[in-house]
């Protein structure tokens, strides 16, 4: 299938595996980009520039397809050192970088400096059109139904893609809600040029995440996802557990008087006892509603083949089918 998205970034299929906390290892993006897709490590999760340098150089090791990077700017009081990771993602030969979190801007001229082709996760049509606007090549359309950090808009992917269509001139993809042949069809039908997933890819043979959480992603619903942090307008989408019913109780108790201290133990440096030692009542970790889509842990590349097989089904059987004669 060739989109906008698989021009732009050399790949076969236009399916991303999104950055993501304690899962986007090597092991995870190379089998991504084995099977046709964009594989993305997670920069943050490596701890240090020269920890991602080697991410980076096992990965090479791994596949000679395209790979990315994912770099999360956090606030400025936050902010670890981001022109150490830049420089290692350079020297590592990476062209795809996937930023989140606050505006790249200032980091810009040196990625499209080093000939870094730039895709900026968004929740609104108004943050896709300054990303467009700094020079970022695409970007990802998260709707309403993911997991992690939804923005505050509450617009689900129904609506929130097809504004995004009116809207921008460069590529994007939709993200939130996306799982299987259906998702990618209907991303495209609603204007997209491909799509992003995070939770369908933790419940694969290759993420190097515990067992207990690609079995609790399986056996959970479309309702078994909460929000939390909403007072405190840094909404997260996550997987409902005693440690969010807690943090819920105390949001309820605060109310408007709610700060990050009340709730830190419970939603900070938690992801390392969920993802590594299967601890899955240790606190909140982002989880999209999609899980109610998710059954079993294929391959990657078993995972993307049905996709597009499924995919191609639709568009030329079922869809066409419904054609007058």
């Amino acid at each position: 299938m060739k989109t906008r998205i698989t021009e732009l970034f050399g790949i076969e299929h236009p399916i991303i595996q999104g950055g993501m906390h304690y899962v986007g290892f090597a092991e995870l993006a190379a089998a991504v980009s084995n099977a046709g897709g964009l594989g993305i490590i997670t920069a943050l999760t490596q701890g240090t520039p020269e920890k991602l340098a080697a991410e980076i150089a096992k990965c090479r090791e791994m596949t000679d397809k395209p790979i990315g990077v994912n770099i999360t700017f956090l606030p400025s009081f936050a902010a670890p050192p981001y022109p150490e990771y830049i420089d290692a993602i350079i020297q590592g030969g990476v062209k795809i970088v996937e930023t989140a979190g606050r505006n790249p801007e200032q980091y810009m001229p040196v990625l499209k400096g080093a000939g870094i082709k730039v895709i900026h996760k968004c929740t609104s049509v108004r943050h896709s059109l300054k990303a467009q606007s700094i020079g970022c090549d695409a970007v990802s359309v998260d709707g309403f139904e993911c997991g992690g950090h939804p923005g505050e808009d509450d617009i689900p992917n129904m609506i929130l893609l097809p504004r995004a269509a009116e809207e921008l001139k460069i590529p994007f993809v939709a993200s939130g809600g996306m799982a299987d042949g259906r998702s990618l069809v209907a991303a495209l039908a609603l204007g997209a040029d491909g799509m992003n997933m995070g939770t369908r890819f933790i419940a694969t043979k290759e993420a190097p995440v515990h067992d207990n959480v690609k079995a609790a992603i399986v056996a959970a619903s479309e309702l078994d996802t909460r929000l939390v942090m909403r007072g405190l307008r840094n909404t997260e989408r996550v997987m409902n557990n005693p440690a969010v019913e807690r943090v819920l109780e105390i949001e309820k108790e605060k109310g408007a008087d709610i700060v990050i201290d009340d709730i830190m133990e419970l939603v900070a440096g938690v992801y390392p006892k969920v993802m590594i030692d299967g601890d899955m009542d240790a606190g909140a970790w982002s989880c999209g509603m999609v899980a109610g889509l998710i059954n079993d842990t294929p391959t990657c590349k078993e995972l993307i083949d049905r996709i597009m097989i499924e995919a191609d089904q639709l568009i030329s059987e079922r869809l066409a089918g419904f054609r007058a004669a």
